[in-house]
Protein backbone atom coordinates (compact mmCIF):
# COMPACT_ATOMS: atom_id res chain seq x y z
CA UNK A 1 0.00 0.00 0.00
CA UNK A 2 1.29 3.40 -0.77
CA UNK A 3 2.10 5.91 1.92
CA UNK A 4 -1.10 8.18 2.34
CA UNK A 5 -1.09 11.73 1.71
CA UNK A 6 -2.45 14.38 3.70
CA UNK A 7 -0.26 17.63 4.14
CA UNK A 8 3.17 16.74 2.76
CA UNK A 9 6.20 20.05 3.73
CA UNK A 10 6.91 21.69 0.59
CA UNK A 11 10.64 22.17 1.21
CA UNK A 12 11.94 18.45 1.80
CA UNK A 13 13.26 19.81 5.21
CA UNK A 14 12.58 20.23 8.58
CA UNK A 15 13.68 22.18 11.67
CA UNK A 16 15.35 19.41 14.84
CA UNK A 17 17.58 20.10 18.06
CA UNK A 18 20.63 17.34 17.52
CA UNK A 19 23.34 16.22 19.95
CA UNK A 20 25.95 18.27 19.69
CA UNK A 21 28.23 17.39 22.43
CA UNK A 22 28.21 16.21 26.14
CA UNK A 23 25.29 18.13 27.68
CA UNK A 24 24.78 20.49 24.51
CA UNK A 25 22.13 20.57 21.89
CA UNK A 26 22.17 22.35 18.56
CA UNK A 27 19.01 23.19 16.59
CA UNK A 28 19.78 22.63 12.25
CA UNK A 29 16.70 24.18 9.59
CA UNK A 30 18.35 21.91 7.54
CA UNK A 31 17.59 18.60 8.65
CA UNK A 32 16.34 16.21 6.08
CA UNK A 33 12.85 15.14 6.10
CA UNK A 34 12.70 10.65 7.58
CA UNK A 35 11.95 8.11 5.10
CA UNK A 36 8.24 6.62 6.28
CA UNK A 37 8.79 3.23 6.20
CA UNK A 38 6.42 0.01 7.18
CA UNK A 39 4.82 0.66 10.71
CA UNK A 40 5.42 4.86 11.05
CA UNK A 41 3.84 8.01 10.14
CA UNK A 42 5.15 11.56 9.49
CA UNK A 43 3.72 13.67 12.22
CA UNK A 44 3.62 17.31 12.07
CA UNK A 45 4.65 18.39 15.13
CA UNK A 46 2.32 20.41 17.83
CA UNK A 47 4.06 20.21 21.22
CA UNK A 48 6.88 18.30 23.04
CA UNK A 49 7.12 17.21 26.63
CA UNK A 50 10.66 17.32 28.87
CA UNK A 51 11.13 15.16 31.37
CA UNK A 52 14.38 14.46 33.58
CA UNK A 53 15.56 11.62 31.10
CA UNK A 54 16.12 14.55 28.20
CA UNK A 55 18.77 16.14 30.27
CA UNK A 56 20.22 12.93 31.84
CA UNK A 57 20.18 11.48 28.38
CA UNK A 58 21.85 14.09 26.67
CA UNK A 59 24.63 14.59 29.76
CA UNK A 60 25.35 11.01 29.46
CA UNK A 61 25.11 9.93 25.84
CA UNK A 62 25.23 13.18 23.50
CA UNK A 63 25.04 11.18 20.35
CA UNK A 64 25.94 13.82 17.88
CA UNK A 65 23.82 14.56 14.91
CA UNK A 66 20.93 12.68 16.54
CA UNK A 67 17.55 14.18 17.16
CA UNK A 68 16.38 14.13 20.41
CA UNK A 69 13.27 13.95 22.76
CA UNK A 70 11.46 11.34 23.54
CA UNK A 71 8.05 12.50 23.79
CA UNK A 72 5.24 14.21 21.20
CA UNK A 73 1.67 15.40 20.34
CA UNK A 74 0.80 16.31 16.68
CA UNK A 75 -0.67 15.33 13.71
CA UNK A 76 -0.67 12.42 11.55
CA UNK A 77 0.72 13.93 8.04
CA UNK A 78 1.36 10.69 6.08
CA UNK A 79 1.43 6.89 7.11
CA UNK A 80 3.35 4.27 5.65
CA UNK A 81 2.59 0.74 4.51
CA UNK A 82 1.05 -1.50 7.38
CA UNK A 83 -0.37 1.14 9.61
CA UNK A 84 -3.85 -0.15 10.42
CA UNK A 85 -4.73 2.46 13.30
CA UNK A 86 -4.54 5.54 11.92
CA UNK A 87 -5.05 7.72 9.14
CA UNK A 88 -3.75 11.19 8.28
CA UNK A 89 -5.58 14.10 9.94
CA UNK A 90 -5.87 12.16 13.13
CA UNK A 91 -4.78 13.69 16.74
CA UNK A 92 -2.35 11.74 18.29
CA UNK A 93 0.77 11.42 20.88
CA UNK A 94 3.53 9.07 20.76
CA UNK A 95 6.86 7.30 22.18
CA UNK A 96 9.75 8.66 19.97
CA UNK A 97 13.25 7.08 20.46
CA UNK A 98 15.60 10.64 20.84
CA UNK A 99 19.49 10.91 20.64
CA UNK A 100 19.24 7.02 18.69
CA UNK A 101 22.80 6.44 17.99
CA UNK A 102 21.77 3.51 15.09
CA UNK A 103 18.93 5.97 13.35
CA UNK A 104 19.25 10.02 14.08
CA UNK A 105 16.26 10.98 12.14
CA UNK A 106 14.41 9.19 15.25
CA UNK A 107 14.04 12.07 17.81
CA UNK A 108 10.61 14.31 18.81
CA UNK A 109 13.00 17.37 19.00
CA UNK A 110 11.89 18.30 15.35
CA UNK A 111 8.83 20.01 13.97
CA UNK A 112 8.25 16.96 12.01
CA UNK A 113 8.06 13.43 13.93
CA UNK A 114 8.73 9.99 12.74
CA UNK A 115 6.21 8.31 14.89
CA UNK A 116 5.87 4.49 15.34
CA UNK A 117 2.43 3.17 15.23
CA UNK A 118 3.02 0.64 18.07
CA UNK A 119 3.80 3.12 20.48
CA UNK A 120 1.25 5.84 19.47
CA UNK A 121 -1.98 6.73 20.63
CA UNK A 122 -4.88 8.30 18.97
CA UNK A 123 -6.39 11.78 21.01
CA UNK A 124 -10.22 12.14 21.64
CA UNK A 125 -11.55 15.45 21.53
CA UNK A 126 -11.37 15.81 25.61
CA UNK A 127 -7.62 15.65 25.61
CA UNK A 128 -5.69 18.94 24.30
CA UNK A 129 -2.56 18.59 22.75
CA UNK A 130 -0.34 19.95 26.03
CA UNK A 131 -2.60 17.10 28.46
CA UNK A 132 -1.90 14.25 25.55
CA UNK A 133 2.04 15.10 25.24
CA UNK A 134 3.03 13.89 28.85
CA UNK A 135 1.15 10.80 28.56
CA UNK A 136 3.07 8.19 26.37
CA UNK A 137 6.45 8.36 28.39
CA UNK A 138 4.86 8.14 31.46
CA UNK A 139 2.35 5.58 31.00
CA UNK A 140 4.55 3.03 28.56
CA UNK A 141 7.09 3.65 31.54
CA UNK A 142 4.31 2.25 34.00
CA UNK A 143 2.91 -0.23 31.99
CA UNK A 144 5.96 -1.90 30.45
CA UNK A 145 7.20 -2.19 34.55
CA UNK A 146 3.98 -3.33 35.82
CA UNK A 147 2.45 -5.59 32.81
CA UNK A 148 6.01 -6.48 31.07
CA UNK A 149 8.03 -6.97 34.17
CA UNK A 150 6.07 -7.97 37.22
CA UNK A 151 3.73 -9.62 34.83
CA UNK A 152 0.81 -8.03 36.52
CA UNK A 153 -2.65 -8.50 35.30
CA UNK A 154 -3.98 -5.68 32.49
CA UNK A 155 -7.01 -4.01 32.78
CA UNK A 156 -9.80 -6.39 32.44
CA UNK A 157 -7.76 -9.49 32.99
CA UNK A 158 -8.07 -10.27 36.99
CA UNK A 159 -8.76 -13.42 37.28
CA UNK A 160 -9.07 -13.96 41.22
CA UNK A 161 -8.88 -11.70 44.53
CA UNK A 162 -7.34 -8.02 44.88
CA UNK A 163 -4.11 -7.77 45.76
CA UNK A 164 -1.53 -4.33 47.05
CA UNK A 165 1.07 -3.54 44.99
CA UNK A 166 3.53 -0.44 46.53
CA UNK A 167 4.33 2.46 44.08
CA UNK A 168 7.23 4.16 45.50
CA UNK A 169 7.40 7.44 44.37
CA UNK A 170 3.63 7.80 43.66
CA UNK A 171 3.98 11.80 43.41
CA UNK A 172 6.59 11.05 39.54
CA UNK A 173 5.07 10.99 36.49
CA UNK A 174 5.52 7.30 36.08
CA UNK A 175 4.05 7.01 39.69
CA UNK A 176 0.91 9.33 38.56
CA UNK A 177 -0.03 7.10 35.90
CA UNK A 178 1.32 3.38 37.75
CA UNK A 179 -1.31 3.85 40.74
CA UNK A 180 -3.56 4.58 37.75
CA UNK A 181 -3.34 1.87 35.77
CA UNK A 182 -3.24 -0.40 39.13
CA UNK A 183 -6.60 1.08 39.81
CA UNK A 184 -7.93 0.45 36.39
CA UNK A 185 -6.19 -3.37 36.42
CA UNK A 186 -8.83 -3.80 39.75
CA UNK A 187 -5.91 -4.04 42.05
CA UNK A 188 -4.85 -2.18 45.33
CA UNK A 189 -1.75 0.41 44.54
CA UNK A 190 -0.35 2.06 47.59
CA UNK A 191 2.17 4.66 47.69
CA UNK A 192 4.80 6.78 49.47
CA UNK A 193 4.71 10.40 48.66
CA UNK A 194 5.06 13.61 50.60
CA UNK A 195 2.02 14.49 52.88
CA UNK A 196 1.07 17.38 51.03
CA UNK A 197 0.67 14.96 47.70
CA UNK A 198 -1.90 12.43 49.80
CA UNK A 199 -4.78 14.02 49.05
CA UNK A 200 -4.25 14.10 44.86
CA UNK A 201 -3.02 10.04 45.05
CA UNK A 202 -5.91 9.18 46.42
CA UNK A 203 -7.73 10.87 43.90
CA UNK A 204 -6.12 9.19 41.80
CA UNK A 205 -6.93 5.66 42.88
CA UNK A 206 -4.13 4.93 45.82
CA UNK A 207 -6.15 3.56 48.83
CA UNK A 208 -3.37 4.58 51.10
CA UNK A 209 -0.57 6.79 51.22
CA UNK A 210 2.76 6.45 53.47
CA UNK A 211 4.88 9.57 54.32
CA UNK A 212 8.45 8.28 53.02
CA UNK A 213 10.19 10.93 55.39
CA UNK A 214 9.29 8.63 58.17
CA UNK A 215 11.87 6.11 59.87
CA UNK A 216 9.75 2.84 59.79
CA UNK A 217 7.76 3.39 56.75
CA UNK A 218 8.74 0.17 55.15
CA UNK A 219 7.75 -1.57 58.57
CA UNK A 220 4.47 0.49 58.51
CA UNK A 221 3.94 -0.63 55.03
CA UNK A 222 4.23 -4.11 55.61
CA UNK A 223 1.83 -3.58 59.14
CA UNK A 224 -0.98 -2.24 56.88
CA UNK A 225 -0.50 -4.72 54.41
CA UNK A 226 -0.63 -7.57 56.90
CA UNK A 227 2.70 -8.99 55.66
CA UNK A 228 1.36 -9.90 51.89
CA UNK A 229 3.10 -7.50 49.90
CA UNK A 230 4.16 -9.41 46.91
CA UNK A 231 4.97 -6.76 44.34
CA UNK A 232 7.06 -3.50 44.48
CA UNK A 233 7.39 -0.51 42.12
CA UNK A 234 10.35 1.82 43.02
CA UNK A 235 9.89 4.84 40.44
CA UNK A 236 12.76 6.72 42.77
CA UNK A 237 15.28 4.15 43.44
CA UNK A 238 17.55 5.11 45.81
CA UNK A 239 19.91 2.79 48.27
CA UNK A 240 17.35 4.33 50.42
CA UNK A 241 14.05 3.82 48.81
CA UNK A 242 15.08 -0.44 47.81
CA UNK A 243 15.67 -0.57 51.79
CA UNK A 244 12.67 0.58 52.44
CA UNK A 245 10.79 -1.26 49.81
CA UNK A 246 12.13 -4.81 50.78
CA UNK A 247 11.58 -4.02 54.29
CA UNK A 248 7.90 -3.44 52.85
CA UNK A 249 7.61 -6.55 51.06
CA UNK A 250 6.06 -9.40 53.09
CA UNK A 251 7.87 -12.41 54.72
CA UNK A 252 6.73 -14.67 51.82
CA UNK A 253 9.13 -12.92 49.54
CA UNK A 254 8.48 -10.77 46.22
CA UNK A 255 8.93 -8.56 43.11
CA UNK A 256 11.26 -5.45 43.68
CA UNK A 257 11.35 -3.34 39.98
CA UNK A 258 13.19 -0.10 40.03
CA UNK A 259 13.81 2.69 37.18
CA UNK A 260 17.48 2.74 37.83
CA UNK A 261 20.17 0.24 38.58
CA UNK A 262 19.52 -1.19 42.29
CA UNK A 263 22.08 -0.85 44.76
CA UNK A 264 24.19 -3.89 44.98
CA UNK A 265 24.32 -3.14 48.97
CA UNK A 266 20.77 -3.60 48.99
CA UNK A 267 19.82 -6.45 46.39
CA UNK A 268 21.05 -9.63 47.92
CA UNK A 269 20.39 -9.15 50.98
CA UNK A 270 17.11 -10.58 50.85
CA UNK A 271 17.03 -13.82 48.59
CA UNK A 272 13.27 -14.06 48.60
CA UNK A 273 13.02 -11.24 46.81
CA UNK A 274 13.64 -10.78 43.18
CA UNK A 275 15.00 -7.43 41.95
CA UNK A 276 15.15 -5.96 38.29
CA UNK A 277 14.89 -2.93 37.05
CA UNK A 278 14.16 -1.68 33.31
CA UNK A 279 14.79 1.30 30.90
CA UNK A 280 11.98 1.98 28.72
CA UNK A 281 13.18 1.94 25.34
CA UNK A 282 13.50 -1.88 24.91
CA UNK A 283 9.81 -1.10 24.06
CA UNK A 284 10.50 -0.39 20.43
CA UNK A 285 12.20 -3.84 20.35
CA UNK A 286 15.60 -2.84 18.69
CA UNK A 287 19.05 -2.59 19.99
CA UNK A 288 19.52 0.15 22.98
CA UNK A 289 23.14 1.73 22.88
CA UNK A 290 23.45 3.28 26.13
CA UNK A 291 27.03 3.75 27.71
CA UNK A 292 27.64 1.02 30.34
CA UNK A 293 24.53 -0.77 32.05
CA UNK A 294 22.38 1.42 30.63
CA UNK A 295 21.93 -0.26 27.11
CA UNK A 296 19.97 -3.22 25.98
CA UNK A 297 19.92 -5.90 23.41
CA UNK A 298 16.70 -6.24 21.02
CA UNK A 299 13.69 -7.34 22.28
CA UNK A 300 11.11 -8.08 19.73
CA UNK A 301 8.89 -9.58 22.50
CA UNK A 302 9.36 -6.02 24.20
CA UNK A 303 7.98 -4.57 21.25
CA UNK A 304 4.95 -7.15 20.59
CA UNK A 305 4.42 -5.93 24.62
CA UNK A 306 4.31 -2.06 23.37
CA UNK A 307 1.74 -2.64 20.28
CA UNK A 308 -0.94 -4.25 22.45
CA UNK A 309 0.08 -2.10 25.72
CA UNK A 310 -0.27 1.14 23.64
CA UNK A 311 -3.41 0.37 22.37
CA UNK A 312 -5.09 -0.72 25.50
CA UNK A 313 -3.90 2.73 27.14
CA UNK A 314 -5.50 4.33 23.95
CA UNK A 315 -8.95 3.02 25.04
CA UNK A 316 -8.04 3.96 28.59
CA UNK A 317 -7.60 7.90 27.82
CA UNK A 318 -10.52 7.85 25.08
CA UNK A 319 -12.36 6.54 27.91
CA UNK A 320 -10.94 9.75 30.57
CA UNK A 321 -9.76 7.09 32.67
CA UNK A 322 -6.38 8.42 33.09
CA UNK A 323 -5.44 11.63 34.67
CA UNK A 324 -2.65 12.85 33.09
CA UNK A 325 0.57 13.95 34.92
CA UNK A 326 1.37 17.20 35.88
CA UNK A 327 2.96 19.65 34.21
CA UNK A 328 3.57 23.66 32.88
CA UNK A 329 3.70 24.96 29.29
CA UNK A 330 6.35 27.12 28.26
CA UNK A 331 6.37 28.94 24.84
CA UNK A 332 9.03 29.87 22.16
CA UNK A 333 8.75 26.35 19.87
CA UNK A 334 11.72 24.10 19.30
CA UNK A 335 14.32 27.23 20.17
CA UNK A 336 13.46 27.34 23.61
CA UNK A 337 13.77 23.11 24.68
CA UNK A 338 17.21 23.89 25.43
CA UNK A 339 16.27 26.50 28.17
CA UNK A 340 13.65 24.45 29.44
CA UNK A 341 16.20 21.14 29.72
CA UNK A 342 18.13 23.49 31.85
CA UNK A 343 15.14 24.55 33.65
CA UNK A 344 14.92 20.32 34.51
CA UNK A 345 18.29 20.15 35.61
CA UNK A 346 18.28 23.05 37.79
CA UNK A 347 15.16 21.99 39.71
CA UNK A 348 13.42 25.50 38.95
CA UNK A 349 9.71 23.72 37.81
CA UNK A 350 7.05 24.23 39.97
CA UNK A 351 3.60 22.77 40.19
CA UNK A 352 0.71 24.46 41.81
CA UNK A 353 3.24 27.51 43.07
CA UNK A 354 4.74 24.77 44.89
CA UNK A 355 8.97 24.21 44.48
CA UNK A 356 9.45 20.87 44.09
CA UNK A 357 12.55 19.84 46.42
CA UNK A 358 12.77 16.12 45.16
CA UNK A 359 14.22 16.29 41.16
CA UNK A 360 12.44 13.05 40.40
CA UNK A 361 9.25 14.57 41.13
CA UNK A 362 9.48 17.74 38.51
CA UNK A 363 6.14 17.96 36.58
CA UNK A 364 6.65 17.59 32.75
CA UNK A 365 7.66 20.77 30.85
CA UNK A 366 5.74 21.14 27.82
CA UNK A 367 7.10 23.00 24.80
CA UNK A 368 4.53 24.62 22.68
CA UNK A 369 5.74 23.92 19.02
CA UNK A 370 3.70 27.20 17.71
CA UNK A 371 2.13 25.13 14.79
CA UNK A 372 -0.35 26.44 12.82
CA UNK A 373 -2.72 23.26 13.45
CA UNK A 374 -2.60 23.95 17.39
CA UNK A 375 -6.30 24.43 17.96
CA UNK A 376 -7.24 21.41 15.61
Amino acid sequence: MAALQHEYPDMGQRKALVGASRGNYKLLTNVSMPRIGPGTMLCKTVVVALNQADAKTIDYSPSPGSIGGNEFSGVVMQVGEKVERFRPGDRVCGLAFGLNVDDKATGAFSDYVLAVEDVTCRIPPSISFEEASTLTVAGGTAGYSLYQHLKLPMPGVLNGPSFYVLVSGGATSTGMMAIQLLRNSGLRPIATCSPEREGFLRSLGAVRTFDYHLPGCGSEIRNYTENSLSFVLDCITTPETTRMCYDAIGTKGGRYLGLEPVSARVKYTRRDVSADWVVALSLFGIPVRLPGIYGRQASPDDRCFAAQFYAAFEALIEQNLLVPPRFEVQSGGLEALEEGIEKLRQGRAMWSGIAISNPRELPHLVILAGSKIHRL
